[in-house]
Parts: structure tokens; sequence; C-alpha cells
């Protein structure tokens, strides 16, 4: 079944080919978005200190305007002493939710909404969005060094903490978060990554002549975790039965996708400095990690990265999801392509991404068509993890630009973002903030204002943009497989670096005036749509 358009945007006009310089993000500060990450830098050089600021672009309220969640670190005393507290109740430490105005501008709705109220034994990490009981509003799940919280999304603008009552509370050091559907049942169950073991009381201290953050290495490895959906307001952990349980790993990136097409969704970890873990979905409730056989475990030359953000998107547009992720400078940035029949093939350097990523450090990451000509481009956060490399590495910096590539044909192009600084970028988010068809970008900044990236448009091209609702799936519609004009997009809101994503599913159409549209749902059901027009946010519920 398909809804009328919520909102029907205008139609754009018909243009040349985009010149290669025309596809820029421009960076802007609206009204009332006036938040401050803090992540209180210390003299000790606290591991967690550089690893957080998570985002999230979704619609809270359900007017049709995505809203902004930042999460925030906390306060760290130098040095940190028992029992650790991170002055979350002090308003200069809250987590904040940013709700947009008609006019663009954002009203800080945090305490009305009831999302003040941080422990103040939680030092904040990502968030996760999803509608786990499919009641039509978007819930928020908020990871952090500490007890991870669900916010039940109550439908009247506010949230309530459901953490105790649904059993996800997870524990120790969580970084990257994301709803999926692993058993096809219509509901959403949540995976949580976690990053390493690591004791804030009586920590490993690293340099010598100064004090640096450490590398992974010196401390343990962690597991991650999956939660079921009992669709009663609980959740299960499933860890040990899905065969995950005994995997350790320094997790950081977290992306879903169908790698080999089974109608399964499959998990990407990237983890840092250390083999990625690829989950195999094997459909009936276990995970298989096949990241060594697939081709995805290491890069090219067979070396362990500091694996950071993580994206799964079909960049070529062959229909095969493909995997990226970023890590440190002096490393360079992976991309690997699918091939089919469950094997990828390292691109990095095929693709250029290999020559525009040797000297930068890169977190969160994303494709998206930012000039709608039909081909996703690549966004990336970037800034090194020691906030002084430029002491150990002369020629590397640890504050850097944000990073923009136009897609042609699969080989990348660096081009410009208007009015961006160097900064230690962090988390990328990625939607259509003003409804245009143009995708935006908002990205954390550690211990600074977040850089919002408005996209004007502009270039000719045509786009469509898709709202899935299910009835048998679940009511995101997350998992299903979207092809519009040769096109694939997985709806998913997870991935990047600590970030949750506008869910609506975008597609560029270039000259295209309209679109042919086929939607697999994770129920399995198959709905097509002849001759959608384009220029416009069409809702589709799932017949």
């Amino acid at each position: 079944m398909v809804l009328p358009a919520r909102k029907f945007i205008g139609v754009l006009a018909i243009g040349a080919a985009l010149p290669l310089a025309a596809a820029v993000l421009q960076f802007v500060r609206p009204p009332g978005l006036d938040f401050l990450h803090r992540n209180s830098p210390t003299s000790r050089k606290y591991v967690i200190e550089t690893m957080c600021g998570g985002v999230a672009l979704f619609d809270y309220n359900n007017d049709g305007l995505l809203d902004i969640f930042f999460v925030n670190g906390g306060h760290l005393d130098d040095p940190v002493k028992a029992p650790v507290s991170f002055s979350r109740g002090d308003p200069a430490y809250w987590n904040r939710l940013y709700r947009q105005n008609k006019d663009g501008g954002f009203t800080d709705v945090t305490e009305k909404a009831g999302l003040h109220r941080e422990s103040g034994t939680n030092y904040g990490m990502g968030v996760a969005t999803g509608d786990y009981d499919n009641d039509g509003f978007t819930d928020l799940y908020v990871t952090n060094y500490g007890r991870n919280v669900l916010y039940h999304n109550n439908g009247d603008g506010t949230f309530t903490d459901v953490t105790a009552r649904a059993g996800v509370a997870a524990g120790g050091w969580s970084v990257p978060a994301g709803f999926f559907d692993y058993d096809n049942d219509g509901k959403l169950d949540l995976f949580v990554t976690r990053y390493l073991g690591y004791d804030l009381i009586d920590p490993i201290l690293c340099g010598t002549m100064f004090r640096t953050y450490c590398r992974p290495g010196r401390f343990p490895r962690t597991s991650n975790i999956l939660y079921h959906n009992n669709g009663d307001g609980t959740f299960t952990d499933v860890s040990r039965q899905a065969g995950i349980a005994d995997l350790q790993g320094t997790g950081m990136g977290l992306a879903i996708g169908d790698y080999d097409d089974d109608g399964f969704p499959d998990v990407f970890v990237s983890n840092d400095a250390m083999e990625h873990t690829l989950l195999h979905n094997n459909g009936n409730g276990t995970f298989t990690d096949r990241a060594l056989e697939a081709g995805v475990a290491v890069s090219e030359d067979g070396q362990a990265v500091s694996g950071m953000g993580c994206d799964f998107s079909d960049y070529d547009n062959d229909g095969r999801p493909d995997i990226t992720l970023t890590d440190l400078a002096t490393e360079i940035w992976s991309l690997y392509r699918n091939e089919g029949k469950g094997m990828f093939r390292y691109a990095s350097l095929t693709s250029g991404l290999g020559a525009l990523s040797a000297k930068h450090s890169g977190w969160g990451v994303g494709w998206r068509d930012f000039d709608n000509d039909g081909w996703k481009d690549l966004f990336v956060a970037r800034s090194h993890v020691i906030d002084n490399i430029e002491r150990i590495l002369p020629g590397v910096t640890y504050k850097e630009t944000p990073f923009l590539a136009k897609n042609v044909g699969g080989k990348l192009h660096e081009v410009a973002i208007a009015g961006v600084e160097p900064v230690a970028g962090r988390a990328a988010a990625f939607g259509d903030l003003d409804n245009d068809g143009s995708m935006d970008v908002v990205m954390t900044v550690l211990n600074g204002r977040p850089m919002v990236l408005r996209n004007p448009g502009g270039t000719g091209n045509h786009w469509l943009m898709l709202r899935l609702v299910g009835t048998r799936s679940n009511r995101d519609g997350f998992g299903a497989k979207v092809r519009a004009n040769g096109q694939y997009v997985y709806c998913s809101s997870t991935g990047s670096y600590l970030s949750a994503h506008d869910k609506r599913v975008h597609f560029g159409l270039g000259a295209a005036r309209d679109a042919e549209v086929e939607i697999r749902w994770p129920s399995g059901q198959v709905q097509k749509l002849g001759r959608v027009a384009a220029d416009q946010i069409l809702t589709v519920k799932e017949p």
C-alpha cells in the first residue's frame, strides 16, 4: 500500500550535468543549536576522553522535521578517585535533545522531554534509534562507559527510562549500538558493540617523556552483546545462543547490511588494531564470523588497522552492499567491494580512496548521494585519536577539516566543504534536515560545538525519498532492500561512528523525472511501485 505523500517538495529544474566542484556542503550555525560537547580532558589521558561524542537525527515528535540528539561526555577529576562521579546532574554535562522548528531553527527540549536525568556513573558515548515496540514513535538507546540507557518515546514529547524493565543496561564500555530485526519476526532487536576492559580507578598510563592515550593492546578485549526483543517491552541477552559471546574484540564501528542477499541482516564490526568481525546471519538465530574468509578482516597486505567508524553501502550500484571503514593516519581507509558469493575485494587503491586518506585519520563515515546524480558520495569526520600526536609523529595533525569526495562511476574525487576549519571530528549523522531532497550532515566535535553541514542543492538533479512503514515487518522497515532505477539502498539507521541516521531511504535520480521502485521487506514481501514521481517524500506502507 502507498500512502499519499506527507509533503510534496517542489520539482527541481533540469540542468546540465553536475560539475565536480558543485558537490559541496556548507557549514552553518542554525539558531538555537547551542550544544557544547564536554569530554573533560585530563593530564592523565584517560582513554574514554577521546572516544565520545554521539549524535542522532530522528523525528521524535512525528512532525515531519528531523530533530537532533547529542550525547555528552562527563566531568573527569584529574586524577579520578573512587567513588567515580561524572557530574551528569550538572546541566553542562547533560545529553541534549533539540526540536527542529518550522523556520529551520532549533529549541532545546531536553528537560521537557525528560532526557536530562543521566546517572552520575555514566560517561556518554553513542546513540541508536528505532521503534522497538512498533508504536509509531522512535525510541533512543544511549551507550556509555558505565550503564547504557533505553528511553521509551511516550508519544507526547516525553521519554521514560525503561532500561531496568527492558534488561538492556549492558555494562562495561559500550561504544556504538544499533537496532535491527535479526530474526525477521517483526520486532527490532539490539546489537551493542563494546570496546575494552578499562578501569578508571587503576588505569594503565602511557608515555614516557609526556602522557599520551594508550593503544588498545594494553587492555583486555571484550565481547559484544545481542539482545532479542521479546515483544512485551523486555529483551533477552542471547549472545551465547547466537554464538557471539566468545568473540573477543575491540569494537568501535557498527554497520548492518545483508551482504549475501539471503534476506537476513548481517553485522560488521570494525575493531581497533585487530582483525575486524563480519557476523554472517545463519537464519536460525545464530551468527558465524566470516571476516577472514570473506576478505574483510585485514588490509590488502594482511595488516590489522585501527578500525574506527564503518558503513555498509552499495557505492558502485551493482546491487551488493560494500564495506567501508576509517582508521588512523599512516594507514589508509579500507574499502571492501562486494564481489558476490560471500566474497569481497580490497578496493581502496582502485577507487582512489587510498591516495586520499593515507595522511588522514577518520571517525564517522557514510556514503550518501549529496548531488543527487545517482552515485553515493563519501563523507568522513576527521581527526587523530591522540591530541598531542604532532609531538609523536611530525607531519600528522590532530585537528582536521571534514572530508567529502564525489563518486564518479566508482572513482573518488575530493571536493571542498565551505566554511569549515580543522576540528576534532567524531560522530557523523546523515539526513535531510530541511526536506529539500538534498542530504545534510551533523558532525560532532570533541570538546566543541557541532558542525551542521547543509546541502544547498541546486544541482538540477532529481531525487526521491521513501518513508517505510512495516506491518508484518518491523514498523521502521529496517532490513528492507529498496531499489530505484537500478540503485539499491538498505533501510537502517545504524552506521558511521556513535551515530544514528534519518531512517528515510534517499535516492538521487539524476535527470530522471520518475522512478521504478521495488521494496523487498524483511517479511519477504516484494512490493513494486511503477513510475513514482520524482522530487517528493513518499510514505510507503507494507501491503
